[in-house]
């Protein structure tokens, strides 16, 4: 499939905010994972440096040693200690090496990390900027040349080319970092801070809130502190000690002032809510519990905008700041980071940040007074539909929806509707029919031919968002394990909460085989056991192996599909399609099983129903999780589900699992997967 989206995506495609909400979460992705170091970091700072916490207590005392000196690199042992190093080389390498592994993997990062070296020697400030450049070029420029002599390396010379092509590549870009991207974001870095100068130094700092406070709530806040105040506020810390720009987006005030005005002045469920959202926000730092208070009523976006406002001047009055990142918005983690001497300017901050968003909600919500409060419910709808997932706090606002009836509709979705998704679905039928619930069918479709009038609607995570567009008003599920996903056990409760009692017969009846595929494939009951021979003849034993040989991802790929090939079931360039899906979407089920199959688009291809089966004595690393075995599906019809609905069953089996492991021949392992 070449066209998924990333779950934390927004539903509507295109635009400027889709745009910068997948550029914003790029940046953040490389940010993020790292955050803890950045924190480690600013408390070491907070500590050693020669105007730190410990340096003030042992002012006084004769220092044995010198050790806190030592630790801060300050004094006679300027340049040494942690604090330097760690901002000069480890963040950003962490940060390089992020945004190589984002691109391809383990590959990418070594050569992001090594490039990111590069630009660190080549630049005279902290080269966090240059790290989010080089890191993901690294990568992708790793995943082309691999791509260039995949499967033309001869046998035994993996290894040599592997790790050469690693070495040489990071060598190129290091150099390119040394004398190209480092001095060119040095100068970058210089200039945008020479910008923040001059907006503090002429008192116009607060109008960013005009820019901040919206971006919030359309969820660009990624964009704008992790992209760019987190980098340039820590090479302004990295010279004075704290920065400012940790607080421009953190400040927990606007928000808490919304919600407290909907505490005092709102009705209805919007003012149940608010407090147990103002102590999320202000003590979680969760800032996205009060998006949906201002989408309920958008002109209280000038409340959060003049808030921020008031916050940042007082910041600025005081000439306060952090000295690292806050993550997340927390008032504690804003502590934490808050320098001794800046402690009444940060409070301040919060303070008259509170205070004037209250008082400019409040005004707001009066005079909207005689208006019906709109629907909270709707409005963290809106919020999670422009988000692209379901937020993990939303439930806390609006509850459980058991409003929309019971649910007997179930689709399980993925490109093509043939491998994941009858997979997924096979699995998912027998958790339903088991807990009783008869009346509720599970099928798998393509997300092409989704309708908007199915009652809920599973996809894996990449696709969560592009599902949305079909069906909007269905219930979406995300999982990432086909086989023994979590959210399975909360669809079978969600039915237990919004269908009825009548509507579960507490157990399937003695006739009825809860795990057939009459769902999905709608055969009569008992097809499966008169017509076994086109199961028997979707998996040939000439298609069976038993000892792999790849020891990669798409070698495996290639492997399964090179069967499918030689037993006639798929055309040459079906393969080339197995490839494509799991660019988008890894085809790991779980339980130490790979499914690959192709692209809707190359159904064309595929001139019969044919499966493959590959058992690997070492597990392939497939997209961090291990795959044992591997079983290539190519379906022209519906023919094929009831072998995935057996292989379901197998797999969910610790004990079947263990026969596979044990099969000595194709023969045995065929019995196996196919036996009713």
């Amino acid at each position: 499939m070449s066209e998924a989206d990333s779950s934390t995506e927004a539903a509507p495609r295109g635009g400027i905010r889709v745009g910068a909400q997948k550029f914003g979460t790029a940046l953040s992705n490389m940010v993020m994972p790292n955050i803890g170091a950045f924190i480690a970091w600013g408390l070491l700072t907070a500590l050693f440096i020669e105007s730190g916490w410990l340096t003030g207590i042992f002012s006084g005392l004769k220092d044995p040693g010198g050790w806190v000196a030592k630790i801060g690199g300050w004094g006679e042992y300027d340049g040494a200690g942690i604090v330097g190093p760690m901002i000069t080389f480890l963040l950003p390498i962490l940060i390089g090496y992020t945004g190589g592994r984002m691109i391809h993997g383990n590959r990418g990062a070594v050569v992001g990390a090594i490039a990111t070296v590069g630009v660190i020697t080549g630049s005279d400030v902290p080269m966090f900027l240059g790290a989010m450049i080089i890191g993901p070029l690294g990568g992708w420029l790793m995943k082309k040349l691999d791509g260039l002599w995949e499967g033309k390396i001869r046998p035994g010379f993996e290894m040599l080319v592997d790790n050469f092509s690693v070495g040489i590549l990071g060598l190129l870009l290091a150099i390119l970092g040394f004398f190209g991207v480092g001095p060119l974001v040095s100068t970058f870095t210089r200039a945008a801070g020479n910008a923040v100068d001059f907006l503090v130094n002429h008192d116009v700092l607060p109008l960013t809130s005009i820019l901040i406070e919206p971006a919030k709530v359309l969820f660009l806040n990624n964009a704008i502190n992790h992209g760019v105040l987190t980098p340039l506020g820590t090479a302004q810390a990295a010279e004075t000690g704290k920065s400012i720009l940790f607080l421009l987006e953190t400040n927990p005030g606007p928000g808490l002032g919304i919600l407290l005005a909907y505490t005092f002045f709102g009705t209805g469920n919007a003012r149940a809510s608010a407090p147990g959202a103002a102590l999320i926000q202000f003590f979680g730092g969760i800032h996205e519990i009060y998006f949906p208070y201002v989408l309920m009523k958008p002109r209280l976006i000038l409340a959060a905008i003049l808030g921020g406002m008031t916050g940042i001047f007082i910041n600025v009055l005081f000439s306060s700041g952090l000295r690292a990142p806050a993550a997340p918005g927390s008032i504690i983690a804003i502590y934490a980071q808050t320098p001794s001497d800046d402690f009444l300017g940060v409070t301040l901050s919060v303070v008259g940040a509170t205070a004037v968003s209250l008082v400019v909600a409040t005004f707001l919500l009066k005079i909207d007074h005689s208006e019906e409060m709109p629907d909270l419910a709707a409005a963290t709808a809106g919020m999670e539909a422009m988000k692209g997932k379901k937020s993990s706090v939303s439930s806390m606002l609006t509850g459980p929806d058991h409003s929309r009836g019971p649910i007997t509709d179930i689709v399980f979705a993925c490109d093509a509707g043939m491998g994941s998704s009858a997979m997924g679905a096979s699995v998912l039928r027998r958790k339903i029919k088991k807990a009783g619930f008869d009346d509720v069918t599970v099928v798998n479709q393509a997300i092409s031919n989704l309708e908007d009038t199915h009652d809920l609607i599973v996809t894996h995570t990449d696709l969560t968002a592009r599902a949305r567009q079909s069906t909007p008003s269905a219930i979406h599920i995300s999982v990432d394990d086909f086989m023994s996903s979590p959210r399975y056990d909360e669809i079978v409760d969600l039915l237990g909460k919004t269908n009825s009692a009548e509507g579960a017969s507490g157990s399937p009846s003695d006739g009825a085989d809860p795990t057939s595929d009459s769902a999905t494939a709608a055969p009569p009951a008992g097809a499966v056991a008169t017509a076994p021979s086109p199961t028997q003849q979707a998996l040939a034993v000439e298609s069976i192996v038993l000892h792999g040989t790849a020891t990669t991802r798409d070698d495996a790929i290639d492997e399964a599909g090179r069967l499918l090939v030689e037993c006639g079931a798929v055309e040459e360039s079906y393969v080339a399609s197995m490839h494509e899906r799991e660019k988008s979407v890894a085809t790991f089920m779980g339980n130490g099983l790979a499914i690959p199959h192709g692209t809707n688009e190359a159904k064309s291809a595929i001139r019969r129903t044919g499966l493959s089966f590959v058992r690997y004595d070492e597990p392939i690393d497939w997209k961090g999780k291990p795959a044992e075995f591997v079983v290539g599906i190519a379906g022209a019809g519906k023919d094929h589900l009831t072998l995935l609905n057996t292989i379901a069953k197998v797999f969910l089996d610790a004990d079947e699992v263990e026969r596979l492991r044990a099969a000595q021949t194709a023969e045995e392992v065929r019995d196996i997967l196919t036996e009713e």
